[in-house]
């Protein structure tokens, strides 16, 4: 068994209806397909055949952010994921060199924008579904550790959250579900 991250040479691209297709284009090794771990089977991939997720790792960032704000929230969101869904981290990366590297997801992370409104209403939906996710408010710009930034996002009652940033774990369908409204981050 390997995971995908070990596939020797993959491909990304995203389709017309905003799913990530992911090409294998040396490796057919069969991997362990589970409904929440982001692996898949690919027995069935030879050559260019695509490799499906039955998950999906999405960020949805509000659309007035400045450049520096999206990547940084960007950053603190996906951190969070890798935590409390520790399945969808990879195996550690290794150079020609045996250089080791520390493990990365194991599939593609899509990034979105929207208004602040669609955010809310996608944080609100997040939550509905009980799906794994991590925010990032307006307050935390003025926070400088994770003690504040915990006491910043526990002062503020959930329906008053000003979020900025939002990072979503789970089923494809009901990911995109709670991303509806949000478009792909230019």
């Amino acid at each position: 068994m390997s995971s995908l991250s070990s596939l020797s040479s993959t491909n990304t691209a995203n389709t017309a209806n905003g799913d990530t297709e992911i090409t294998d284009t040396e490796n057919t090794e069969n991997t362990e397909n589970t409904a929440n771990s982001g692996t898949v089977d690919t027995a069935s991939v030879s050559g260019d055949a695509p490799v499906r997720f039955d998950t999906k790792i999405v960020v949805v960032l509000r659309d007035d952010l400045e450049p520096w704000q999206r990547l940084n929230v960007t950053a603190f969101l996906v951190s969070g994921l890798g935590t409390a869904v520790p399945e969808v981290v990879g195996e550690p990366y290794e150079d020609a060199d045996a250089v080791a590297y520390l493990p990365m997801f194991r599939q593609p992370v899509m990034v979105f924008e929207a208004s602040k409104e669609t955010l809310t209403a996608a944080h609100g939906r997040a939550l509905s579904r009980a799906l794994p996710r991590a925010i990032f408010t307006s307050d935390l710009f003025a926070t400088g550790n994770d003690r504040d930034n915990r006491a910043a996002v526990r002062a503020v009652p959930t329906g008053d959250l000003d979020l900025v940033g939002l990072a979503v774990h789970g089923p494809r369908n009901a990911v995109d579900k709670v991303v509806k409204g949000a478009r792909m981050h230019p």
